[in-house]
């Protein structure tokens, strides 16, 4: 899963916001079936690289992948492993869609 979305704030305020929301997104969301649970975060530029556990009941299965901020943009690149079977790509799009541009306003 790719998303991009564009931004007008500085890199540095995107970047902090970003590391921000992987700390609350491990914290769990009362509205998701999933709970999360980060296994890596590291910051390399610009580049933040991620790895989650996603549980769901019994189940658990890998998400890993990438956030690149840019002065103009922030890009996502997820592999939701088997997450991607159970929650349609869509509905993760727009979770991670919406968290992002409600910062924004």
């Amino acid at each position: 899963m790719r998303i991009t979305v564009s931004h007008t704030r500085s890199k540095a305020e995107m970047m902090k916001y970003v590391d921000r929301s992987f700390d609350e997104i491990s914290k769990g969301d009362p509205g998701l079936p999933v709970r999360l649970v980060m296994k890596e975060k590291s910051w390399d530029g610009s580049v933040l690289t991620f790895a989650f556990s996603a549980k769901m009941g019994i189940m658990s299965t890998p998400i890993k992948g990438t956030v690149e901020v840019t002065d103009h943009d922030i890009t996502i690149d997820a592999d939701l492993g088997m997450l991607n079977r159970l929650v349609p790509e869509q509905t993760a799009r727009d979770l991670f869609t919406n968290r992002i541009k409600g910062f924004l306003n």
